[in-house]
């Protein structure tokens, strides 16, 4: 890690350690004030650098009315990102989207996951690979500007923490073939009931995993490129649905029991 990037990191770990008890103190006062988090927003700066990868930023979650850290989360972001646009899918508009663009198969399976969290693993890697950009997580953040982060030529851009490869940071180009390996093993995992390892298995990084080992791929360190958690918690992130992390779920209750 670089200097700057590590003054980085730790400046802005700092800065969201600060604003979270502040953020408790605020909703004690405002239990019920939220923030909107546009469906849409163009690039603040506009840019005439190409690049491979689609300068789009794609986030998901139960609802775009988010309390005060994750839309302080969300204006980071924004921030670090200025040459990019940015869309926000919700529930129902991943559903719709797959139902529009994706095969029969995929659209069954799609809709067997009960779970958010494992619908939205299947959803970043069918919007990534039939679209491009990037997918972050809504309680990820970028430690250093994306257009720093994202050569003009690169392909794809994988994470990796201390264990693995991580799926809360994508970034790819339109049909990439590692994605779609990804794709084609969370689908059979779905249609096989794979339930064992939990959403974690189902559909998220060790799916990814699986389709990456062996392959040849750009990827960056995780401190270097994107975290979790340094603005939110799983208490802001769920402020209005209590236990709603996909953590508190019963594997045998991530699938429904027959394919509509």
């Amino acid at each position: 890690m670089s200097l700057p990037i590590l003054i980085s990191n730790r400046l802005i770990k700092l800065t969201g350690n600060i604003s979270k008890p502040f953020s408790y103190i605020f909703h004690f006062f405002f239990p019920n004030k939220r923030f909107l988090i546009p469906e849409y927003s163009k690039p603040i700066i506009a840019s005439k650098k190409t690049s491979t990868i689609p300068k789009i930023i794609w986030q998901t979650n139960f609802t775009n009315r988010v309390s005060l850290p994750v839309y302080l989360n969300y204006l980071f972001n924004r921030l670090m990102s200025l040459s990019y646009e940015y869309r926000y899918v919700s529930t129902e508009a991943r559903l719709s989207y797959i139902e529009s663009n994706m095969s029969d198969e995929i659209k069954t399976a799609y809709k067997m996951l009960i779970n958010g969290a494992s619908q939205a693993d299947l959803w970043r890697l069918l919007v990534l690979n039939n679209e491009g950009g990037v997918y972050l997580d809504i309680d990820a953040h970028l430690v250093w500007p994306l257009s720093k982060i994202i050569k003009a030529e690169d392909k794809e851009v994988f994470l990796l923490n201390k264990q693995h490869y991580t799926n809360y940071f994508i970034a790819s180009e339109k049909k990439n073939p590692l994605l779609e390996d990804a794709i084609n093993i969370v689908i059979d995992n779905i249609k096989n009931k794979k339930v064992e390892g939990g959403v974690y298995s189902l559909t998220g990084p060790t799916a990814l995993n699986t389709a990456l080992e062996g392959k040849e791929f750009n990827h960056r360190y995780y401190r270097d490129t994107c975290v979790q958690g340094s603005f939110t918690n799983e208490y802001f992130q769920y402020i209005d649905r209590p236990r709603g992390k996909w953590t508190h779920m019963k594997n045998s209750d991530l699938l429904a029991d027959t394919e509509k």
